[in-house]
């Protein structure tokens, strides 16, 4: 006989919430599931263009996991997504995002969470350790470090806003093909499509990205020549956290020394590399999405 403990959850579509930055924005995010005891809450934080909605597969997985469902949210940062768009450029930045994420995680009664850290996503989650390490109960780094490769950066300043004003999401999938079938060369038509649904918003006769294309000051001065910076001590900060890394193969943004070196730091870090995907992998396959699930149930027992 089934009884109700026996029936796996059933997915539902997200909930919105919003929650007010300290200077007034109201950010947008995605609430799938609930809580449940003993299961921490994960944090899905996004790229530096990109909204929650790319975590969906993975957080209704999350939310509706027979073994353990949980509580998953889904952020879109300021000038992202749902939510307010910032009047002063200057605030896109790690450090002021990362307040912006301290207050979901006490307004949502959040923390300490398991931060699942795409990209822009990872750098905060490492700013966080750094400032309030309490409110983190373990992280997922989706291809991205300590260090970040300059040629990869450089790829993605040429884009970030200078995708043009297509007029169709048809349009918009071929520019996205266009620009990265090299790092993702096994997606379909019908997933660029999909692709350029989740990135691109009808304004007018046209469409716009959903992001503000003012992020893109952020990167103005970045060269060949740039120092960038390492955030080993900001990593370091982490220990005593469970920790996982995924790469993708074809990445140019996370490079395999980098990977090592995490390891070597963190001999118990948990390591993924996705083939045929580049920067940064998609998280929706069943195996990857299975052992990001296994990490998270890790991250309950060390609670």
């Amino acid at each position: 006989m089934t009884t109700a403990s026996d029936t796996p959850p059933v997915s539902s579509p997200p909930r919105s919430e919003t929650v007010l930055t300290h200077d007034g924005l109201r950010l947008h995010v995605a609430c799938y599931g609930s809580e449940h005891p003993g299961a921490r809450t994960v944090l899905c934080l996004p790229g530096l263009t990109r909204t929650g909605a790319d975590f969906a597969p993975l957080a209704q997985a999350l939310a509706t996991d027979p073994q353990r469902p949980r509580r998953v949210l889904t952020l879109d940062y300021r000038g992202r997504g749902q939510s307010d768009y910032d009047a002063n450029p200057a605030n896109y930045t790690v450090p002021v995002e990362a307040g912006d994420v301290i207050g979901v995680l006490q307004g949502l009664d959040a923390a300490p969470a398991i931060i699942v850290g795409t990209s822009r996503g990872g750098l905060i989650a490492m700013v966080l350790a750094a400032i309030r390490p309490e409110l983190i109960a373990g992280v997922v780094f989706n291809d991205i470090g300590p260090v970040i490769e300059r040629d990869g950066l450089l790829r993605i300043k040429s884009y970030v806003g200078h995708m043009g004003v297509p007029r169709s999401h048809d349009e918009a999938a071929a520019t996205l093909k266009r620009l990265f079938a090299d790092q993702f060369p096994n997606l379909t038509d019908a997933d660029w499509h999909a692709a350029a649904q989740r990135g691109f918003r009808p304004d007018g006769d046209h469409l716009v990205p959903t992001y503000d294309v003012e992020l893109a000051r952020g990167l103005d001065g970045l060269t060949p020549e740039t120092p960038l910076p390492a955030l080993w001590n900001e990593f370091d900060a982490l220990r005593g956290k469970p920790l996982m890394v995924i790469r993708g193969a074809l990445s140019d943004i996370l490079s395999a020394a980098t990977v090592d070196e995490m390891r070597r730091r963190r001999p118990d870090l948990d390591t993924l590399v996705v083939a045929d995907q580049g920067h940064p992998p998609l998280l929706r396959e069943p195996d990857v999405i299975a052992r990001i699930a296994a990490f998270a149930r890790r991250c309950d027992a060390g609670a």
